[in-house]
């Protein structure tokens, strides 16, 4: 079933990347399970952010026909079976001799250094060897040889660049709105078995959200899970925390009342990438969780208010959190509500009402502006349209990608005997991705 709902996702991103290793990463999607209907939505309501150009990767190809140098431009010329072209700088060439002078193998790490590289170097002969291999001498005569499908996976084509990041960073992201129905996968097969691992990490990755089912409802569920990507991320709530009603509250997560659409963390400069709720215990009445999809709501914005998603990504805003916890704190922090990279995507949303602080450092005649612009962006985001509702059981772990989502929760009402309890923990998204790499190496083996 799952294979059947994700990879429809999926499918129009290998299709134009066809690398082995991306282009079977989806079989392992069989072990999850999707409400197939109505998780499969139609483009009004789950989008795919485009990251990859139109033009399709080179087809994979293990076969040179012919290798010349360009001294003119210093350039290697590659003439696949196929057909295609590639073009390798003589300079990076040199700089990524695999020869055991110049390359690690055992750490994959260079051992030449920047001081010893000359990035003028010229080409003494190149060739295709008998073996299918590109061997070259370089002017001081050392000698680099090339496995053929090593360098076509570092093709410098702009199709093959984009595919091979894709391929490294799963960019691509599938928006959706409150008719989604939320991945789900098994607790005990994800820690236990990396097809399932792998599964639960693309649409981690991919759509955002994923609950696991099946977890003992106790303490110590996220440090296990945790543990099957590699270490928590420790902040000043401690290793893990426990969300609960608790006097003298040094949080407003540690109370009863409603929690407003969020982002954990943004008093840090670095928020946590992923974070994981545990449900130990529900409250007697009360309590649903609410998420939205932040990118998704930026890109609303930025169609409806451009003037207003200008303000969200140009101006710092300052976020602020004190207490006594892990150890005793007191953070400052600037940060845009809306990130973005060089090329305009949204990558990052960094908001929580509670501890946006009072000091705003901005010049007065933007204050109102920024106020507008805020304003529109939580009323997008508290559309009933956009929002998705679910209630967590004892038992349901549920994952989330902090930079995209915010998440909320209703007031609730507990009693002596039936008192909500939920255990979090966070990581980063270095190590998230750190694995996703691994699992499905190890599902897939290298390509």
């Amino acid at each position: 079933m799952w294979m059947s709902t994700l990879a429809r996702f999926a499918r129009p991103v290998f299709q134009r990347s066809p690398s082995p290793v991306v282009c079977k990463a989806m079989k392992a999607c069989r072990r999850m399970e999707l409400p197939a209907p109505s998780f499969c939505m139609t483009p009004v309501h789950i989008r795919r952010h485009q990251t990859l150009g139109s033009a399709p990767m080179p087809v994979a190809s293990h076969s040179m026909r012919h290798v010349r140098a360009l001294d003119e431009e210093r350039l290697m010329e590659v003439e696949w079976e196929d057909g295609g072209q590639s073009l390798y700088p003589f300079t990076w060439l040199r700089d990524n001799c695999q020869c055991p002078h110049c390359t690690l193998r055992s750490a994959e790490a260079r051992l030449l250094l920047m001081a010893d590289l000359d990035i003028h170097t010229g080409m003494d002969s190149v060739e295709v060897t008998k073996d299918g291999k590109v061997s070259i001498v370089w002017p001081d005569q050392h000698m680099s040889v090339f496995d053929a499908e090593w360098l076509k996976k570092r093709c410098f084509s702009d199709a093959a660049r984009q595919a091979m990041q894709e391929e490294l960073f799963l960019n691509e992201r599938y928006y959706w709105d409150a008719t989604l129905r939320i991945p789900q996968a098994d607790f005990q097969e994800v820690l236990h078995d990396d097809g399932a691992a792998l599964a639960w990490l693309l649409a981690l990755r991919r759509v955002g959200i994923v609950h696991l089912k099946g977890a003992p409802a106790e303490q110590g569920q996220v440090a296990r899970l945790a543990e099957r990507i590699g270490y928590l991320r420790l902040t000043f709530y401690g290793h893990t925390w426990q969300v609960q009603d608790k006097s003298m509250a040094n949080n407003v997560a540690y109370t009863s009342g409603k929690l407003s659409l969020h982002t954990d963390y943004p008093a840090l400069h670095f928020a946590p990438g992923v974070q994981f709720l545990h449900c130990i215990n529900q409250a007697k009445e009360g309590g649903e969780s609410e998420v939205v999809d932040g990118f998704h709501m930026a890109e609303q914005l930025q169609r409806e208010d451009p003037e207003a998603f200008r303000t969200l990504t140009s101006l710092r805003v300052d976020f602020t959190d004190t207490g006594t916890d892990y150890c005793d704190f007191m953070l400052q922090s600037k940060n845009r509500i809306i990130d973005v990279d060089s090329e305009g995507k949204v990558t990052k949303i960094n908001y929580n009402n509670a501890t946006r602080d009072s000091v705003l450092d901005l010049p007065l005649h933007q204050v109102q502006p920024f106020y507008r612009a805020l304003k529109a962006y939580v009323d997008i985001m508290s559309r009933p349209e956009n929002v998705v509702t679910y209630t967590m059981k004892p038992g349901d772990i549920v994952t989330f990608d902090n930079w995209r989502l915010l998440h909320g929760r209703k007031s609730y009402i507990s009693r002596p005997d039936r008192l909500r309890h939920l255990e979090g923990a966070y990581l980063d998204w270095d190590e998230v991705m750190s694995r996703l790499r691994i699992v499905r190496r190890n599902v897939h083996g290298d390509a």
